[in-house]
């Protein structure tokens, strides 16, 4: 079996139904609970945990958030689609990335023109 979003190999009793559809365990988790950047119970979280930990600016980040932020701070602002070329991450993956860097407060997106970017705060 396939998982029918991200096309992973499936054993049996490794499948999720969602609305017909045979997905994996991520891919089941990602479409019942998107990541939302904009959140502020979980930006109050973030911050209130790095504080009890003292925890500043990359501390405490995974080694791909890292090197996430640090792309976006070297090109000053860069579009999704560029940096998801740069980090090789699938689009959900940085989604959920970018979540977790957004309730840190290190990162933030706006729009300019008709383009999105992401900068650093």
């Amino acid at each position: 079996m396939q998982c029918e979003r991200c096309a992973l190999l499936l054993k049996e009793g490794e499948t999720y139904d969602f609305h017909g559809k045979i997905l994996c365990e991520d891919c089941y988790i990602y479409v019942t609970n998107p990541p939302k950047a904009c959140d502020p119970t979980a930006v109050a979280s973030a911050l209130s945990v790095r504080k009890q930990l003292g925890q500043s600016g990359t501390a405490g980040l995974t080694e791909m958030q890292q090197r996430i932020y640090s792309v976006i701070e070297e090109r000053g602002k860069i579009t999704k689609e560029d940096l998801l070329a740069m980090v090789n991450l699938r689009p959900e993956e940085l989604e959920q990335q970018f979540a977790v860097l957004r309730h840190c407060e290190l990162i933030r997106a706006f729009k300019e023109g008709d383009k999105v970017y992401l900068t650093k705060l």
